[in-house]
């Protein structure tokens, strides 16, 4: 018998790879970074919602004081609801071209170049 241990196929090898990139130093500081935006902005924005809701269902002549003609505290709020997730959005796009993309573009390239003989990636 022989003592040789059979050779990886090309599956198991990306496999691999992926696994050590995952391990890395970079790869835990990306997902440092994700998760540095987006837990306390997912929060942030949770507790503005629940103000909302808050306010229309217990502060009802509050939230019904008009503002200017038939437009109300609420109606105002609820607009504010639109902005506050498109600012967001920017806020979120600016970050990940700033500190995340060009972590994950590193990390994809060091990834492509050892895997760029295994055919196209999606």
């Amino acid at each position: 018998m022989s003592t040789e241990t059979p050779a990886s196929t090309p599956a198991e090898s990306a496999a691999e790879r992926y696994l050590a990139v995952q391990r890395s130093a970079e790869f835990a500081g990306l997902r440092r970074a994700l998760r540095g935006f987006v837990f306390p902005m997912t929060i942030a924005f949770f507790l503005w919602y629940a103000l909302y809701v808050l306010l229309s269902a217990y502060a009802r002549d509050f939230m019904g004081t008009k503002i200017i003609g038939n437009v109300n505290v609420a109606l105002v709020f609820g607009l504010l609801q639109f902005a506050s997730t498109f600012l967001i959005a920017w806020l979120y796009s600016r970050y990940a071209a700033r500190r995340i993309d060009p972590v994950a573009d590193r990390i994809r390239a060091e990834i492509g170049e050892v895997t760029h003989d295994h055919g196209p990636r999606g």
